[in-house]
């Protein structure tokens, strides 16, 4: 496998739109990344990278359908480090694999360590959200003298008892084609998130607006609905199940050394915190962290805590045997 940084095309009307709406964003939060490209060779791919601040790197890997500069405001709470942000394949401005050809077990650890390798990087820590985490967990897998300490946030299909989420099995569907079609507003966004457990945060105006203003920028000048799509039903589904090599089997997980916390939000409705214990118990040197009323992107429910408990824990290279429950404080707090 061959990776290289390459320098940005000039941006067409399309990309700059949204570009100007991802950079609200994080203005918002007070921060301005870099950008730069990784192209590689097989599987034929550019991705891009963002990157923020300074100190030891993690590398994060997105969920579906919100790409890397979703982590902003958990970003802004992890002072101290360099935060690489990758859009993974076909999201955000990330060029698409095709999945009819490709499986994510081999794909994930080739284009993450490529990722390594292109910005030079000794060993890395690395936060992997929902999907993502299954990134996460192969770079691991496939390159463990180069991660440090892992991060999963929120449900996360390590294990193949993880249902398939709602959303997965209607964008599969032969109705997927057309709602991936269909134009975005803040309205529907912020649907997408109360269905995901963010009600409350939503009501109680935790959630910016330039956040939903980037969601409807990246659903009209991006092609990352109808790729996602295409990653879910090729590469992610079959029918009932998972695809192999999406979920790990408890072998391959109980082979993983590196110590992991796992974050989970109680009101999360792609998995329950009672999953998120079976990951937990399968993994040598892993700890559970419940944050009580946070959903799929928990970070979006409190990103201090969040922060906090990422912090904490990659600072702390004492802990031989971590606990294995932590439970968070509430989110009652103005």
């Amino acid at each position: 496998m061959t990776s290289r940084a390459v320098a940005m095309d000039p941006p067409d009307e399309r990309t700059e739109r949204y570009r100007r709406a991802e950079r609200a964003i994080w203005s918002h939060y007070g921060l301005e990344p870099t950008e730069r490209f990784v192209e590689f060779e097989s599987p034929a791919v550019r991705l891009r990278i963002q990157d923020v601040g300074s100190g030891e790197p993690i590398v994060f890997a997105h969920g579906g359908v919100w790409p890397a500069v979703a982590f902003a405001p958990l970003v802004r709470e992890l002072p101290g480090y360099r935060c690489i942000l990758l859009d993974r394949p076909g999201c955000g401005l990330s060029s698409p694999v095709d999945w009819r050809k490709h499986e994510i077990r081999t794909v994930a650890p080739k284009l993450m360590g490529g990722v390594v390798d292109a910005l030079r990087l000794e060993r890395t820590h690395v936060v992997g959200h929902s999907i993502g985490g299954v990134w996460a967990l192969r770079l691991a897998q496939g390159h463990p003298s180069r991660v440090g300490r892992i991060g999963i946030l929120g449900a996360s299909p390590l294990l193949a008892e993880l249902p398939r989420p709602g959303f997965f099995r209607v964008l599969a569907s032969p109705i997927g084609a057309i709602i991936t079609r269909l134009p975005q507003n803040q309205d529907r966004a912020r649907s997408m998130l109360r269905q995901d457990g963010h009600g409350p945060s939503l009501d109680a105006g935790r959630i910016p607006d330039v956040f939903f203003d980037w969601h409807v920028a990246l659903v009209g000048n991006t092609k990352t609905f109808r790729n996602e799509r295409a990653m879910i039903r090729d590469g992610v589904v079959r029918g009932g199940s998972w695809r192999p090599g999406v979920t790990f089997e408890p072998a391959e997980l109980a082979a993983i050394q590196q110590p992991l916390l796992y974050v989970i939000g109680s009101a999360d409705p792609e998995g329950t915190v009672d999953y998120a214990k079976q990951v937990v118990a399968a993994l040598p040197n892993a700890e559970l962290n419940v944050l009580p009323n946070a959903g799929h992107m928990l970070w979006l429910d409190d990103a201090v805590h969040v922060g906090n408990a990422i912090r904490t824990f990659l600072d702390d290279s004492r802990s031989a045997e971590p606990s294995r429950t932590k439970q968070a404080a509430g989110l009652d707090r103005p």
